[in-house]
């Protein structure tokens, strides 16, 4: 009989646990800072495939209500690419007597990127009303846009739900479906899944762990595989939230 109630217990705090809803939101506060890691890695065919290693400080220099603005900085950048039989490789955190000639080239054309303050202005659901790039350097948006915030639903959540987002970029519309797995007292963590369709075919699979009182996302892995024109490409993307 002790047996069963045992068994009967921890089935009623499992349901219990599972049958939780959340209301997932963006609870930034003023001051608060964010050091973001990103690899992205993107291969074309057999001849091309290129990594690039971003490290970026983000700041809350506003909250008010559930409107936030965001200030962030690129720190840190590495690329390597291959093509072919060429190679070519950049890091920020070398001089230019380390730099080969590539190297020098390469830092000219995304040095500047070092430079630019991008400033976010959002709400608690994660969605961005305004941006502004300081100064305005033509690329820097493409190249930071991967950590932009998830856009949470209205609604409560709980392990089972889903909702979707759609982005067009570059004549592809990109379905991304999130799919809630486990919560617990501390954070949330997602399925990702999707189709992408337009100028090119594929699919979206990834993983993501949020943190409960912040609605930052801890982790996240999102892999994207497509054919563009007959042409097979590869593109990954790890990102990582840690507060300072």
């Amino acid at each position: 009989m002790k047996k069963m109630l045992l068994l009967f217990v921890t089935s009623m705090v499992l349901t219990s646990t599972a049958q939780e809803k959340v209301t997932l939101r963006y609870n930034f506060k003023e001051g608060d800072v964010y050091e973001v890691k990103m690899i992205m890695k993107q291969e074309v065919g057999a001849f091309m495939a290129q990594t690039t290693d971003i490290v970026m400080s983000q700041k809350t220099v506003s909250a008010s209500g559930d409107m936030f603005t965001v200030e962030s900085k690129i720190e840190k950048m590495k690329m390597d690419m291959i093509q072919g039989t060429n190679i070519v490789s950049f890091d920020s955190t070398k001089s230019d007597e380390e730099l080969d000639e590539t190297g020098k080239m390469m830092k000219a054309q995304v040095g500047p990127f070092l430079t630019a303050t991008i400033t976010n202005k959002m709400n608690s659901l994660g969605e961005v009303t305004e941006v502004v790039v300081e100064p305005q350097i033509a690329g820097i948006e493409e190249m930071t846009k991967q950590s932009s915030s998830v856009v949470y639903p209205e609604e409560a959540i709980s392990v089972g739900s889903s909702w979707d987002i759609t982005k067009s970029e570059n004549g592809m519309d990109i379905k991304i479906i999130y799919t809630v797995k486990e919560i617990t007292k501390t954070n949330i963590l997602f399925s990702i899944s999707g189709a992408i369709s337009g100028m090119a075919s594929g699919s979206v699979d990834g993983k993501m762990d949020v943190d409960r009182s912040s609605g930052v996302p801890l982790s996240s892995e999102m892999a994207m595989k497509m054919n563009v024109q007959g042409q097979e490409m590869n593109i990954s993307v790890q990102g990582s939230f840690t507060k300072k």
